[in-house]
């Protein structure tokens, strides 16, 4: 078994091809869980190559496993109205979740604005009960983007969410990334799936990976890093295209769909 902490990187040519073989795996991993009689735990993430993600599972996802049996959530989400198009819920149910079965049970959303808690620091402790009372939060695949400034879900740089260690889901007050207001996982709660997937593309996101990704003497620190403080229980995977993978010191050679 590979070592979680020492991810694994391939690289795609083109974010297209990427999403296309991301969609792939994904689809052969909840098919699999099936077959040995599980219901798959997946959490989805937001982002522009998450929506390629996302549209491309849909169609590859066509009859290779029952959507009907797989539970759904998310690593972090934006505190607005359950219709704005910032919401990465909104986001997954337009590219993929309206159009695939899901059983609406299954599908966990973090709570909008308008869903009637009383503040952030409610919906954001409501969240945390749910995944709780789902059977300890723990998740097959947990799949997150990287930000240009090394954030991870909602988890920003040298913020007080980081040191969390009693709660499953948090608040965000001053999100540095608009809409200032977020609710995200934590650490610990991230860290509890079997494995995490990164996917990253875009120049503007090579320096990050490169920092998330170092290892030994060069490991970042999370509180400066925070993509570096997230990993599977079982492994840990950078799905990544040529120009994310570029500032990177060793590329692992390109896989063509």
């Amino acid at each position: 078994m590979p070592d979680p902490e020492v991810p694994e990187i391939i690289v795609h040519a083109t974010a297209d091809d990427l999403a296309d073989a991301v969609a792939v795996r994904l689809s052969e991993f909840i098919a699999a869980a099936q077959a040995e009689g599980r219901i798959p735990s997946i959490a989805l993430t937001g982002g522009t190559i998450a929506d390629k993600v996302h549209r491309a599972l849909a169609g590859v996802s066509a009859g290779r496993f029952d959507w009907s049996q797989v539970d759904v959530w998310w690593g972090d989400e934006r505190y607005v109205p359950a219709s704005s198009d910032d919401r990465n819920a909104k986001q997954a149910r337009e590219a993929l979740l309206d159009h695939v079965g899901v059983t609406p049970e299954r599908v966990h959303e973090m709570p909008a604005s308008d869903g009637g808690h009383a503040d952030l620091a409610e919906a954001a402790r409501a969240y945390g009960e749910e995944l709780d009372h789902a059977g300890g939060y723990g998740f097959d695949v947990v799949m997150l983007g990287v930000g240009p400034d090394c954030h991870v879900a909602s988890l920003f740089p040298r913020t007080t969410q980081l040191d969390v260690d009693d709660a499953i889901a948090v608040p965000v007050l001053d999100s540095p990334k608009p809409p200032p207001e977020r609710i995200s996982l934590t650490f610990g709660a991230l860290n509890r799936a079997r494995e995490v997937w990164f996917v990253a593309s875009g120049a503007e996101k090579a320096e990050a990976v490169a920092r998330a990704t170092a290892t030994g003497d060069e490991a970042a620190d999370p509180h400066v890093v925070p993509a570096a403080g997230v990993h599977g229980e079982e492994r840990t995977v950078w799905f990544l295209d040529e120009q994310s993978a570029s500032r990177l010191a060793s590329v692992p050679p390109r896989e063509d769909p």
